[in-house]
């Protein structure tokens, strides 16, 4: 670990490993196949790049997005790694210079799953005999994850076509089943699953009824000026709405979603790469790979597909380490949306492996305690309270509404399970509509019961109810509420339904936000704004992506150490000789500039 150690601090510029990367780096350089299961930000990369950089045959790094590849390979060069990349968005002539690289010694070749599982790449890849294969996003090649790609499962077949070469995979999202399942394909059992916790303490959690998306979406960014994040949405045609509200609020917001150019994609996210403060309203399209360190908040209009796919897009914030906030916004129509989405999914095995992904979430959406603790246990992982979610920070009341749901569900029963959620609302509410009059509902024993409730608390009502499983919504019957068998036990009397009350407006106050969220000194704060700029300008000169010229973490550190000369310079992390030499001096005479 010594000569791992070096290559960190000589190449890397870091003075010490984040915790489990030297037991990952151990076991590939003593040839041994891992799957290492991390959350984002907790750097995953530099487990295999020291690896790389420290052996003597070619490693092979099979990623899933373009934009991901040309992002890692021009970090590696600017820390001055000799590294390839070859994949369909460059030119012929480039992609043959690229593999030009490898034949003259390159350590790394970043290839796409599609270009490495060709008959050619495979057949010249064998005269080279790569030391180690790394399969980035790895939960893609398992049928049991939730975001299977079929042209990953292919590489399955690299154990038996290169069985001299190390095998390893990384993700940060993948449970019992789906880890077992990639260890099974990709080195046959043979090798270390690796699980460094899913825990992410510096995100804030926080879950709210939608009422106002649009008030309540500007709650949230109020206090987010000059800040990167990200906001989820479910169509493309909301995606424009919100990224044209935004601009119309003064914010510099860029909509991303299939339904535009490949070329007007790069574009915008080139836009939210290199520029500070951009707020990318998206829908799921954009996201993997992306590794935006300073990614301050993330929020979700629309219900996410599953708890999976919630904890990767949550996981786009914060990468670097300080503080960031989350926010999801979820709805009883989102609640059908998504089960008619899984309807017309695949087959009944795989329909059946999402509504149990769905059902979670909602639970977590619904729950009462400390949504970490949720969280972390779908993923088999066992924590206390974090005190920093919203159910922490302001504890929700939490009553015994049993008698309440059992009239609302003798309501369904007698209306013949065929009415959704509007239809049965008015009849406990007492509403003499003509749909109810037509019907004779009116008539019913528990028509206007519960008057004393608004029809929006009736809405959060029927919602808990679906979440925890008393309820479902039939999609083939036009959003019918049925009674399910939890439902059927609680007219029985044999178990009990509790409301989480107060939760239909609830957001993060800023009350309590917690102290140390500013990450600088007041008096630094024009220096880092100063910092940022200039790094925006080499990094828009060389067309990388900001957070390759230096992270965050280093400009804060930068600003808060103001160190005078190169060799004060050069004990900042994240600043190596290749950058110090190429960078330094620009961001010495700026600091110095500052302080005169």
């Amino acid at each position: 670990m010594n000569i791992a150690q070096q290559v960190l601090h000589d190449v890397f510029g870091y003075s010490a490993f984040r915790p489990g990367q030297e037991d990952i780096i151990t076991l590939l350089t003593t040839g041994q196949n891992v799957l290492a299961v991390m959350p984002t930000g907790a750097g995953k990369s530099i487990c295999y790049q020291i690896p790389a950089v420290m052996g003597e045959r070619l490693t092979i790094v099979v990623s899933p997005l373009l934009a991901l590849m040309d992002d890692q390979v021009a970090a590696l060069r600017t820390n001055g790694v000799d590294v390839a990349c070859i994949h369909s968005g460059l030119s012929r002539e480039q992609n043959i210079d690229e593999w030009q690289k490898v034949k003259n010694g390159a350590k790394l070749l970043y290839l796409s799953p599609e270009r490495l599982m060709t008959e050619r790449m495979l057949a010249a890849l064998e005269t080279l005999q790569p030391g180690m294969f790394v399969v980035d996003e790895a939960h893609c090649i398992s049928k049991w994850g939730a975001s299977f790609r079929p042209d990953y499962e292919q590489l399955s077949r690299l154990p038996d076509l290169f069985p001299d070469s190390v095998l390893a995979a990384f993700t940060a999202t993948a449970d019992k089943a789906t880890r077992s399942d990639i260890a099974a394909k990709l080195f046959r059992g043979r090798g270390q699953i690796i699980v460094h916790g899913f825990d992410r303490p510096n995100l804030r959690l926080t879950v709210a009824n939608k009422a106002s998306w649009k008030s309540q979406l500007m709650n949230f960014l109020d206090d987010k000026a000059g800040q990167a994040g990200i906001v989820y949405c479910l169509s493309r045609k909301f995606t424009d709405e919100v990224a044209l509200f935004l601009k119309d609020e003064g914010l510099n917001a860029i909509p991303y979603h299939a339904g535009q150019t490949a070329e007007q994609r790069k574009i915008n996210q080139d836009r939210f790469m290199s520029e500070d403060a951009v707020v990318m309203v998206a829908t799921i399209a954009f996201g993997m790979g992306i590794d935006k360190p300073d990614i301050r908040f993330v929020c979700h209009l629309n219900l996410p597909g599953s708890m999976e796919a919630y904890y990767q897009e949550i996981g786009r914030a914060g990468r670097d380490g300080a503080p960031a906030e989350t926010l999801l916004l979820h709805s009883l129509g989102d609640m059908g949306l998504r089960r008619q989405f899984i309807a017309n999914e695949g087959d009944e095995a795989h329909r059946r492996r999402e509504h149990h992904r769905l059902d979670a979430l909602l639970a977590y959406c619904e729950v009462a305690e400390c949504r970490r603790v949720t969280l972390l246990a779908y993923f088999d992982e066992a924590s206390g309270p974090c005190g920093n979610c919203d159910n922490c920070l302001s504890p929700p009341v939490v009553s015994d509404s049993t008698a309440r749901a059992k009239a609302l569900l003798s309501t369904i029963a007698h209306t013949g399970q065929v009415f959704g959620a509007g239809h049965v609302i008015d009849i406990v509410r007492g509403v003499e509509s003509q749909k109810i009059l037509e019907r004779r509902h009116h008539n019913l024993a528990t028509f206007g019961t519960g008057k004393q409730w608004p029809k929006d608390e009736w809405t959060i009502f029927v919602r808990q109810l679906v979440a925890a499983g008393f309820l479902s919504i039939n999609i083939q019957k036009y959003g019918g509420l049925e009674i399910a068998e939890r439902g059927r036990a609680l007219m029985a009397g044999e178990t009990s339904f509790s409301y989480r009350e107060g939760a239909k407006s609830r957001t993060q106050s800023k009350a309590a936000k917690k102290k140390g969220d500013q990450p600088v000194e007041p008096g630094d704060v024009s220096l880092l704004s100063q910092l940022k700029k200039l790094r925006l300008d080499l990094a828009r000169a060389r067309n990388v992506p900001a957070y390759v010229v230096f992270p965050d973490s280093t400009l804060l550190e930068l600003a808060r150490e103001r160190p005078t000369t190169l060799d004060g310079m050069s004990g900042i992390n994240g600043i190596g000789p290749k950058k110090l030499k190429e960078f330094g001096p620009t961001f010495l005479r700026a600091i110095t500039e500052s302080d005169a």
